[in-house]
């Protein structure tokens, strides 16, 4: 149960009403709906203003009930009549019980509603089918509180049951205290049994669109964190351990040269624009060229190919994203006024890959190739992409590298190395 927050003198003001989009579908009932939620979390609030506008629903149902008893003889049923307006009163009073907490008012509208459909069946019999009403607190307690209040909307299924079946069984037609007119119980069962499975309906459709949301969400955000043969393998089989050895692949690191000690002057919201802007760009062009992002540490990035998925072609599509970025950095630097240049290196070889973690899981790929990548790039000049031997022979005529020549590595030793300048005709479509 979430208390009433309490305002604080240096607390941020909350958050407007208004800033919930679901109220923009209102209309009319926007201004109802905001009532009382002000200050809460943001689900907290949806659930409110739903509620708010639940009672408003409740207040206009039993108006047209006070019509309907009128018309059928108001002395006659006017103990209906008023209940049905204390009904009204209290659905229109309820949004103030936000006040106390953000459950207070759907504990409201549940103790008046059940109380007032007992009484209703006690003056009509179990003929009239208001009991069946019981069945939408236990569907609409479902979809407002869901498993955030358990308590209290196990409390209200069983209640709501309890009452059903009391209903049933001590007011048959008989035990009736209004010989009501049988075109009334006939108008009252189709009434109860139409909203009945009306809001029945509303909410399964509700809980359906909810989890289809919360599931695209969470396909979505898998795919920011992995691969989409390694999310249908998962998929698949959630207990399947990810890890693959991999015979063939490539793998490019970048980082751009001076960054970290420019930062220091850019301070920390230029830095980030910045930062983000370069990343974006990346992730933009290694879509575009059918490569995988494996991961950024600051202004360092790491991309893949030929890993979750075979590409005959892995090499060449890490080539192309690789004379891309330069560009990327280039505009960059440009648009912010600054200087920056990149440095890349590229390696081929085997490498291993796999899901790494339980809470915070990654995709990750490691090895020798991974480590000489990263080597190349650390070894590489401002502006150039450095490549190995292997890179080299699979890129052949098609690229135009120039011989740096022997490099002493850390951690590898002296290797031959390659700059790769451009691509010597025109590139095929990235992603066929």
């Amino acid at each position: 149960m979430t208390p009433r927050p309490s305002p604080q003198t240096n607390s941020p003001a909350p958050r407007s009403p208004s800033d919930l989009p679901i109220l923009n579908r209102l209309g009319p009932l926007r201004r109802f709906a905001e009532i009382g939620i002000a200050g809460y979390p943001r689900e907290t609030r949806i659930r409110l203003a739903i509620i708010n506008v639940m009672a408003l629903l409740i207040a206009f149902t039993s108006l047209t009930y006070v019509a309907t008893y009128a018309s059928f003889g108001a002395m006659k049923y006017w103990p209906l009549i008023a209940a049905n307006l204390v009904l009204v009163a209290i659905a229109l009073l309820a949004p103030l019980a936000h006040r106390i907490n953000d459950v207070a008012a759907m504990i409201l509208i549940w103790v008046a509603e059940y109380a007032a459909l007992f009484f209703f069946v006690r003056e009509l019999g179990h003929n009239s089918g208001i009991q069946l009403n019981y069945i939408i607190g236990a569907a609409v307690a479902f979809a407002i509180c869901g498993i955030g209040h358990i308590r209290l909307v196990v409390a209200a299924v069983l209640s709501g049951l309890a009452l059903h079946l009391a209903a049933w069984f001590l007011y048959p037609p008989g035990s009736a205290r209004i010989a009501a007119d049988p075109a009334l119980l006939h108008n009252l069962y189709i009434s109860s049994a139409v909203t009945t499975f009306g809001i029945v309906a509303l909410v399964v459709g509700y809980a359906l669109n909810k989890a289809d949301r919360a599931r695209a969400e969470a396909d979505r955000l898998l795919a920011n964190i992995l691969p989409e043969p390694v999310i249908d393998r998962l998929k698949s089989d959630p207990a399947e351990r990810i890890a693959d050895a991999v015979p063939d692949a490539s793998v490019l690191f970048s980082d751009v040269v001076g960054f970290t000690a420019l930062s220091k002057e850019l301070g920390a919201a230029r830095t980030v624009e910045i930062l983000d802007g370069l990343v974006t760009e990346f992730d933009r062009l290694a879509a575009e060229h059918g490569v995988e992002k494996i991961k950024t540490i600051g202004d360092g990035y790491m991309a893949v190919a030929g890993v979750s998925r075979a590409q005959e072609d892995h090499c060449q599509r890490l080539a192309r994203l690789a004379l891309a970025l330069p560009k990327v950095v280039a505009s960059l630097s440009e648009a912010h006024d600054v200087e920056l240049r990149i440095r890349i290196g590229i390696a081929r070889g085997p490498v291993m890959a796999g899901v790494i973690g339980a809470d915070k899981f990654s995709y990750d790929v490691w090895g020798e190739t991974v480590n000489y990548a990263a080597r190349l790039e650390s070894h590489s000049l401002p502006g150039e992409i450095q490549v190995s031997a292997a890179v080299c022979a699979a890129l052949g005529d098609k690229f135009l590298l120039t011989e740096r020549g022997p490099v002493s590595i850390k951690g590898v030793g002296t290797r031959e190395t390659w700059f790769l300048i451009e691509e010597a005709g025109p590139a095929p479509d990235a992603k066929a």
